[in-house]
């Protein structure tokens, strides 16, 4: 439904929520590059190997804070990022907590391959695909709520963590359906797991040949 023009927080919210949804098509194509790219991927470290098995263990623990960073993040903003300004826990030491803990899985599903270096390129990768998200939200933001969230910005970094800033809400208004949504959504990072299991199986066989071979 287009806004209103004589209602500007209407139009406001309404580009905020555009913006919103075009990061999920960017996580809906992101996710269809990275399931076709995966197979044509492997580290140097052959599957078994004691370096391999570290990376591979190091990104389920990467996956696991992402899940549980993400539903931190969740309890606080739930759903309200049009509504009014969230400032506290997460959001009082970085302004995008959801997308750093998003790279942190990014970063973990790479480390699947074995890979360390693989594992940096996909969280880097993530932070490059999400960027232009990321700006254009924040000018919405600054549209929506003007002076406050440029005193926000000006006190709490893009990503930080900036943890001598951090201040705490004294109540906290929980949706549950929007955590159970968050924890659920978080859940795709696992099934990962099982997904790289199967392709080193492949690989091992010799079924798919790998063309990339990084440290």
């Amino acid at each position: 439904m287009t806004p209103n023009p004589s209602h500007p927080q209407s139009a406001q919210r309404y580009n905020l929520g555009r913006v919103q949804r075009r990061r999920k098509l960017v996580i809906a194509a992101v996710t269809l590059v990275v399931v076709m790219m995966l197979p044509l991927m492997q580290s140097l470290a052959q599957v078994e190997m004691f370096t391999h098995e570290v990376v591979e263990i190091g990104g389920i623990a990467l996956i696991l804070i992402a899940i549980f960073g993400r539903a931190w993040c969740t309890l606080y903003i739930g759903g309200r990022k049009a509504s009014r300004l969230t400032d506290a826990g997460p959001y009082s030491i970085s302004r995008n907590p959801l997308y750093m803990f998003s790279f942190i899985g990014a970063a973990g599903i790479g480390a699947q391959t074995g890979s360390f270096l693989i594992a940096l390129l996909f969280g880097a990768g993530a932070l490059v695909i999400f960027l232009p998200v990321i700006l254009k939200e924040e000018h919405a933001l600054g549209e929506l709520f003007g002076t406050p969230f440029e005193d926000y910005k000006a006190r709490v970094p893009r990503f930080g963590p900036r943890f001598g800033a951090w201040k705490d809400a004294d109540v906290l208004e929980v949706r549950p359906k929007l955590l159970v949504r968050t924890l659920r959504d978080g859940l795709v990072f696992l099934m990962v797991i099982p997904v790289f299991e199967l392709i080193d199986w492949l690989q091992v066989s010799g079924l798919i040949d790998p063309l990339v071979y990084l440290p």
